[in-house]
């Protein structure tokens, strides 16, 4: 592949019904393996994972041994496969988030797997539950696809930059509540409490964390990002690389959007040089030990 085919152009409001639908259905493989997998710190749990055909549960336990299930967005296919040899699939098109979430709960069954999720989304300004949302229906597969390749070239980098890091960190996995691909490491301290049922686990620990996301809630276009928790005082003075990132004041966060780095001799420095400026810059304001955490 050349460059701008591994970093395609996302333009938000070419795909933005796409990703809405997409969205909602990632909820719901997410809310399956959250459901049957044992508890994580962070949640690291219910996560996703960007793979060589698109994005997986990976391995989830149940009754009869484990199972996977996968989105292909080379084939586009949803398919579903168990440690006793079963396997079931259905294409990937446009039809309705009820439509999909029917269609998923049937081909569990179909492979002997009883499982029930809180149908209620996440991160969204209207929840309608996903057995009643016929409104999501979009699916157009050229950006589906364009979304997967540019995981792909993201977690590569961020795997990279995961790699210097010998303290607890987490793995590169996509969040499905909010649609971003991230990575995050943790000073080894603990941070103030927060409350909340999600943040409050989240944020138990001083954390750096960073990330790609496609946009959205009044961000037009997709960003990489990157912030701290809790913030240092002074961070948002200072100027990250390259030099077209910034400090958002509306996000709390360093950002670089996805053109620039799409756009750049070389995507994969220009991503790198972002994720490690950031990070040096708030783990030096927050007098993280960083020599007993880098390689």
């Amino acid at each position: 592949m050349s460059d701008l085919e591994r970093w395609p152009s996302l333009p938000l409001n070419e795909w933005q019904d796409t990703y809405h639908t997409l969205h909602m259905w990632t909820q719901i493989v997410g809310k399956i393996r959250m459901v049957l997998s044992p508890p994580l710190n962070h949640w690291w749990h219910v996560t996703l994972y960007v793979n060589s055909r698109g994005l997986t549960t990976g391995p989830v336990p149940c009754t009869r041994g484990i199972f996977e299930i996968q989105f292909d967005f080379q084939n586009h296919a949803l398919e579903i496969g168990s440690s006793d040899g079963k396997s079931a699939s259905r294409p990937l098109q446009a039809e309705a988030v009820a439509d999909f979430y029917a269609g998923i709960f049937e081909l569990l069954e179909r492979l002997g797997i009883a499982v029930r999720i809180n149908p209620m989304p996440q991160e969204v300004a209207t929840r309608v539950p996903f057995d009643r949302d016929f409104g999501n229906r979009s699916y157009d597969a050229e950006y589906a696809n364009r979304l997967w390749r540019i995981l792909v070239s993201s977690a590569k980098v961020m795997g990279q930059f995961r790699a210097k890091f010998i303290g607890k960190c987490s793995p590169v996995h996509f969040f499905w509540r909010s649609c971003d691909l991230a990575c995050s490491r943790f000073s080894g301290r603990a941070a103030p409490p927060r409350s909340g049922v999600i943040s409050g686990p989240a944020y138990s620990q001083e954390v750096c964390s960073a990330g790609f996301w496609p946009g959205g809630h009044g961000v037009d276009e997709a960003p990489y990002y990157s912030y701290i928790v809790p913030k240092p005082a002074g961070i948002e003075s200072t100027q990250p690389r390259p030099a077209q990132a910034s400090w958002n004041a509306q996000l709390s966060e360093f950002v670089l959007t996805y053109d620039e780095v799409r756009r750049a001799a070389s995507p994969e420095e220009t991503l790198y040089e972002f994720l490690e400026s950031t990070y040096e810059a708030g783990a030096r304001l927050a007098k993280w030990d960083r020599a007993a955490l880098e390689v």
